[in-house]
């Protein structure tokens, strides 16, 4: 009986993008993948056909150059098993071990941010700001303009604006203690009892005033509470 050879077994190829090429990282990354699994892979340019491809686009893996990449792949297992190396411990230190040439660093712990969206009132922000400086700036750190000027006592606006009912507390806050005594909004509050003068200069504002306020708090970066967003 005659045997025929065995075709030597196809290497997977992966499509790997200019600027991860030129870095080095798939030459570092790829053969360690090589060396733990016995299993080759053949870079190639990004433009040809592969059954893995580096991306910036999809879940992420890993950063680096000023992106964050990803790796779209079939559904061969030995492609599923390139993918589950890259997130497994020994991949992810493989990954943050290489630094390039030009000194250029890659790490598999990948924050995710949080994307705080902005809140709009209609009003103009920058006269929000003014005011809110003008009007709240006494007690409140209303932002770096007078971060030196705040009462210790009082929360800052933008620790006000990390509660999830931030928006409630500024639109209501004139019926919140110790707000009553010292503030009028014109055709919103009742005037002062003549018998309980305010014990301090009143603020004096309008709707609108209150509108552009709560349209600059609604643009304003939270706080990091170090916590959940917090309701009371």
């Amino acid at each position: 009986m005659i045997h025929t050879p065995a075709l030597a077994e196809q290497p997977l190829r992966l499509a790997v993008p200019e600027a991860l090429a030129q870095s080095g990282f798939a030459q570092f990354v790829v053969p360690r993948f090589g060396l733990k699994t016995g299993l080759r892979i053949e870079r190639v340019g990004e433009n040809e056909d592969a059954q893995m491809r580096f991306v910036t686009e999809g879940p992420v893996l890993f950063e680096g150059l000023g992106a964050q990449w990803s790796l779209t792949h079939d559904a061969s297992p030995k492609a599923e098993r390139f993918a589950a190396w890259l997130r497994s411990d020994i991949g992810k230190r493989t990954i943050e071990s290489y630094v390039a040439p030009d000194g250029a660093t890659f790490s598999s712990t990948v924050e995710k941010a949080v994307v705080v969206p902005v809140v709009r009132y209609g009003g103009d922000a920058d006269e929000g700001e003014k005011l809110s400086l003008q009007m709240c700036g006494r007690c409140h750190v209303i932002n770096a303009k007078n971060r030196m000027n705040g009462m210790g006592s009082t929360p800052s606006f933008a620790v006000l604006r990390g509660f999830k009912d931030w928006g409630e507390r500024f639109e209501t806050f004139h019926l919140r203690n110790p707000h009553p005594s010292f503030t009028q909004i014109a055709d919103v509050t009742d005037p002062f009892d003549p018998s309980l003068p305010s014990p301090i200069v009143p603020m004096e504002m309008t709707q609108a005033d209150l509108t552009a306020i709560l349209t600059y708090v609604g643009e304003m970066t939270p706080a990091d509470l170090g916590a959940p967003l917090q309701t009371q």
